[in-house]
């Protein structure tokens, strides 16, 4: 596709007067305003369709009372510890797994295998073995971080161009070097991948966790006693603070990871 093609586009996106802040926040608007709609005009009868100012009371309520901030901190800080913990052993796993074909032999084909099973399958095991509190929840967590960190970590290293490599050998690098200043360096944008789909992955798996080991506080305990009870504004709110909550992790690593990667320079999709 042509520069000018590029330029068209620009031109025709500008034309719709949408300061570039705000087109985000087209389809939540819009979404937002057929909601009031069926609700204004009796669209829906259903009662598990309510209001949206009924849900915006129950917002500023659990604001006041400080009920969200407490469930929220007991989600977050069982999410970012899970994340850092399976974070952190996937990427010696997977560091190791990309470097040593010895060890890639002997552990590789035992773990393409047990990554092939569903994340919840290990719930019943989970439960079993560590209970369901904070520390089953932890471990859940871990799980879901650890898998998408070993695959990036291992095909970004797998992935390193031999010219690379061979430069290293003609400066007469050792392992360590080779390794910190070759090796890293160029498979950091797959690795970096593997952390950012960690933060998401880790992030699901905490509203999963919290529905299946249901002991304890958080957003997904949240939504739980709101279907019970059939408070559908409760269960709505927790919706929107689930979606906020991981659009805001979402931004936020992509931030750091486009700092730290700056030297790839920008996409065609960032202009």
């Amino acid at each position: 596709m042509s520069e000018s093609t590029f330029a068209r586009g620009g031109t025709a996106g500008r034309g719709l007067g949408i300061p570039r802040a705000l087109r985000g926040w087209v389809l939540p608007a819009v979404l937002i305003a057929l909601w009031w709609a069926a609700v204004a005009f009796g669209w829906s009868k259903s009662p598990l369709l309510v209001a949206p100012s009924k849900v915006w009371d129950t917002a500023v309520e659990q604001i006041a009372s400080g009920k969200l901030f407490t469930a929220l901190a007991a989600s977050l800080w069982r999410d970012l510890a899970g994340f850092a913990i399976g974070t952190t052993v996937g990427l010696v796993f997977g560091t190791a797994l990309g470097l040593s074909r010895l060890f890639e032999k002997m552990v590789g084909p035992t773990f393409h295998t047990v990554k092939q099973i569903s994340l919840f399958a290990w719930i019943p095991l989970i439960s079993v073995w560590f209970g369901l509190g904070d520390t089953a929840k932890v471990v859940f967590l871990s799980l879901a971080a650890f898998f998408p960190v070993v695959l990036n970590t291992f095909e970004g290293i797998r992935g390193v161009p031999a010219d690379l490599l061979e430069v290293a050998r003609v400066l007469r690098f050792t392992r360590g070097q080779t390794l910190w200043r070759v090796v890293l360096p160029a498979a950091s944008p797959s690795i970096f991948a593997g952390i950012h789909l960690a933060l998401i992955y880790a992030w699901l798996a905490t509203l999963g966790a919290e529905y299946l080991l249901v002991s304890g506080k958080g957003i997904g305990n949240t939504m739980i006693d709101g279907r019970e009870n059939f408070w559908m504004d409760l269960v709505l709110f927790g919706v929107i603070v689930v979606g906020l909550v991981g659009f805001t992790l979402n931004w936020i690593a992509g931030h750091i990871e486009a700092r730290l990667l700056r030297w790839r320079g920008r996409s065609v999709a960032a202009h």
